[in-house]
């Protein structure tokens, strides 16, 4: 019998969330003509997801967390990308903007 206290504090979790959130956004934006991709540097700055559609990039992070944070690693991607905006995709309630075009969304808010 697993609780939801259990539940909430297995290692996997994030993980596993992650691939939930970033499977649901591809399906909900797959019949509009987008592009999606991973990306890494060598420097080992990542984006869970970038959609291009048509000149439009937009970043997707994915975190299980009550209060992400901006990382270095988000700088750099909207650098590189040149991305019009980067979500950070949390199962929370609430949708804000957390610094210049990052914002923090639940994943209801994407669609």
């Amino acid at each position: 019998n697993i609780s939801d206290d259990n539940l909430y504090k297995h290692p996997k979790l994030g993980a596993s969330w992650e691939g939930f959130a970033l499977e649901s956004i591809i399906q909900a934006n797959e019949k509009s003509l987008s592009e999606f991709y991973f990306w890494g540097t060598e420097a080992g700055a990542e984006l869970d997801l970038l959609i291009i559609k048509g000149s439009k990039r937009i970043g997707f992070e994915f975190k299980h967390s009550d209060q992400p944070k901006v990382t270095k690693s988000m700088h750099i991607a909207i650098e590189d990308l040149k991305l019009d905006e980067l979500n950070i995709i949390t199962p929370g309630k609430n949708s804000y903007q957390i610094a210049e075009k990052i914002f923090v969304k639940n994943l209801s808010d994407t669609f």
